[in-house]
Formats: structure tokens, C-alpha cells, sequence
């Protein structure tokens, strides 16, 4: 390989490019897996008080939170999360259990697991 100047790319130069730009895939992956767990927890909030309804439970939580996924978390992300909701009368909990698959093998596969409740309040 040669440059403009007339010299050869020496191999530690092809090495630290190639380091750099998997570190910045490895950033990125980051950077994505912070914005699903966003999305999820809001999901998740969004669902529990869409179960407090009057009419409302376990059902309407699990539908809201689906379509708030469906929304802004679609693909491969959105597949990995485990949706569940239940309503006890006075609370509605919505919970998930959620694996986010790393791009490299160097970069590990996220874990994790959420919850929201909202309590049932009387209208007034």
C-alpha cells in the first residue's frame, strides 16, 4: 500500500485503524443498547398506567407496552423482550426480561429485566 506522499502504510498503522474503528463499532453498540433500555422502561410505564384504566388490566398493559415496542423498538432488539403484566385490583405491575445480542463477539449480550407499577386510583 502506498500513500500520497510516496511512503509505504506501514502494518501498525493498518492495525491501530483497524482497532479504532472496532472500538467505535463497539461505542455504537453501547450507544444502542442504552436507547433499548429506554424503551423498554417507558414501554413499560406506558403500559402499567394504560392498565390502570377503569376498564382497563392486565390485557389493555400488555397491548400498550407491545405497541410502544413495536413503535420505537422493532428488529432483532425488539424481538429479545419478554413482555408480562399483572393486575391485582390496586396495582398494575408491568414487567420484561430483555437480552440485547452484541454486534461483535467481543462485545457481550445485555441482560437485564424491568418493571413499572401504577396504582388503580378511583375517579373523582
Amino acid at each position: 500500500m502506498q500513500r500520497a506522499e510516496g511512503g509505504f502504510v506501514t502494518v501498525q498503522y493498518v492495525a491501530v485503524v483497524g482497532l479504532s474503528l472496532l472500538f467505535v463499532v463497539m461505542l455504537a453498540n453501547l450507544v444502542v443498547f442504552q436507547y433499548g433500555r429506554g424503551v423498554v422502561r417507558a414501554a413499560l410505564d406506558e403500559g402499567a398506567r394504560a392498565g390502570t384504566r377503569t376498564t382497563a388490566g392486565a390485557a389493555e398493559c400488555e397491548a400498550r407496552a407491545g405497541d410502544v415496542l413495536a413503535d420505537l423498538l422493532g428488529g432483532a432488539m425488539g424481538a429479545g423482550v419478554r413482555l408480562r403484566c399483572a393486575d391485582d385490583g390496586d396495582l398494575v405491575r408491568a414487567s420484561a426480561d430483555v437480552v440485547f445480542v452484541g454486534w461483535l463477539p467481543a462485545v457481550p449480550d445485555w441482560r437485564f429485566t424491568a418493571e413499572a407499577t401504577a396504582s388503580r386510583r378511583p375517579a373523582p
